[in-house]
């Protein structure tokens, strides 16, 4: 069989039904605009942290939605809160307070 320079990684399922959502909860109830997003990839297109690191909205939302704290952590310190992301939000996502209540919710012991 030929290489062609990837391999087949086994799949990691994820059962929504049991995933810790605690930190998407906190940021819907205080901003509800979070529920709108719907994963185009335009915040990440103008962004100037992911031009030097992995930094993407729709990965953050994403990561929440799964329960994937640790990984939300890691490119949450990578934004700069510049607000491009919110100029070009098809669906009107206040972005920046996402990201500083997404802060302020990895700060403190949510249930």
């Amino acid at each position: 069989m030929p290489d062609f320079g990837f391999s087949i990684q086994s799949s990691q399922p994820i059962d929504l039904d049991k995933t810790y959502r605690a930190v998407y909860n906190f940021v819907k109830e205080k901003e509800p605009s979070i529920q709108r997003c719907i994963y185009c990839g335009a915040c990440g297109a103008t962004c100037t942290a992911a031009n030097f690191s992995q930094m993407s909205l729709r990965k953050v939302n994403l990561l929440l939605l799964r329960g994937q704290i640790a990984e939300v952590r890691q490119l949450v310190e990578h934004c700069l809160l510049c607000g491009k992301c919110m100029l070009v939000c098809p669906r009107n996502v206040n972005t920046r307070k996402m990201i500083l209540l997404i802060h302020q919710a990895l700060k403190m012991p949510l249930s």
